[in-house]
C-alpha cells in the first residue's frame, strides 16, 4: 500500500517533466530575447529560474527514457544506462552554470560587473570544462544517444530523434534560437511522457506481485 502513492507521484512527475522541461527551455529563450542587454534584473533572474527548472526536470526525462529503453539485455541495456549517466552529468553541469548565472546576476550592478564576476569564476581550474564546455555537451550527447537508441529499438518513431537533432543544432547555432529549439524538443518528447510513466509504473507492480507470490509460498510452507 505504501508503494502505490509513491509510484503515482513518480508517474505524475514523469508525465509533467516530459511536457514542462522543453517548455521551460522555450520560456528561457523567449525571456532572453526580451532582454537585449542581458544584464542583471527581472528578465535575467526569471529566465534563468526557468532554465534551471527545465534542466532539473530533464533529469526525470532521462530516467523516463531509460525506462522506455528497458526491458532489454546485454549491450543495449548497458548502452542506455551509459547514455542516461552522461545525460545526468550534463544536467548537473548545466544546472551549475544556471546557478552561477543567477548568483552573478544578484551580485552585479550592471553587465560590466557581471563580466568581471564571470571571469573570476571561470578562472578557477576545471570550471570551464566542467561547467561551460564539456559538461553541458554531455546533456545533449546523452539525450541524442537515448532517443536514437529508442528509434533503433523501434520503441519510438524515427522522426522524434530527428527533431531532437534539429533542436540541438538550432540551439547550438545561436541562443537567440532557443525558443525554436524548445519547441522542437517539446514536439519530440512531450508525447513520450505517458509511455515513460506507464513503463515506470509497470516495474513497481511487477515487483509487488513477485513479493506477494513469495509471501504466499512462505505462508503455505509454514502453515
Amino acid at each position: 500500500m505504501t508503494n502505490r502513492p509513491r509510484g503515482l507521484h513518480r508517474t505524475a512527475l514523469t508525465r509533467t517533466a516530459f511536457i514542462a522541461a522543453p517548455l521551460c527551455m522555450l520560456a528561457y529563450g523567449s525571456i532572453r530575447l526580451s532582454d537585449p542587454d542581458h544584464g542583471p534584473g527581472l528578465a535575467w533572474t526569471s529566465g534563468h529560474v526557468a532554465l534551471v527548472s527545465g534542466v532539473l526536470l530533464f533529469g526525470a526525462v532521462f530516467l523516463g527514457l531509460l525506462r522506455l529503453a528497458e526491458p532489454t539485455t546485454g549491450a543495449a541495456r548497458a548502452s542506455a544506462r551509459v547514455a542516461t549517466l552522461l545525460g545526468l552529468v550534463g544536467v548537473v553541469a548545466v544546472t551549475a552554470q544556471g546557478v552561477i548565472d543567477l548568483v552573478v546576476g544578484f551580485r552585479a550592478g550592471d553587465r560590466a560587473g557581471m563580466e568581471r564576476l564571470f571571469e573570476d569564476v571561470q578562472s578557477h581550474p576545471g570550471v570551464m570544462p566542467a561547467v561551460y564546455t564539456v559538461g553541458p555537451m554531455l546533456f545533449y550527447v546523452g539525450l541524442l544517444w537515448l532517443v536514437i537508441q529508442l528509434a533503433v529499438q523501434r520503441r519510438i518513431r524515427v522522426w522524434r530523434p530527428a527533431l531532437v537533432v534539429l533542436g540541438t543544432a538550432t540551439m547550438a547555432a545561436s541562443l537567440d534560437l532557443m525558443p525554436l529549439g524548445g519547441l522542437l524538443f517539446a514536439a519530440a518528447l512531450s508525447p513520450l511522457g505517458r509511455d515513460a510513466a506507464v513503463a515506470g509504473a509497470a516495474v513497481p507492480e511487477a515487483h509487488t506481485r513477485t513479493h506477494g507470490a513469495q509471501a504466499s509460498a512462505s505462508d503455505r510452507l509454514f502453515s
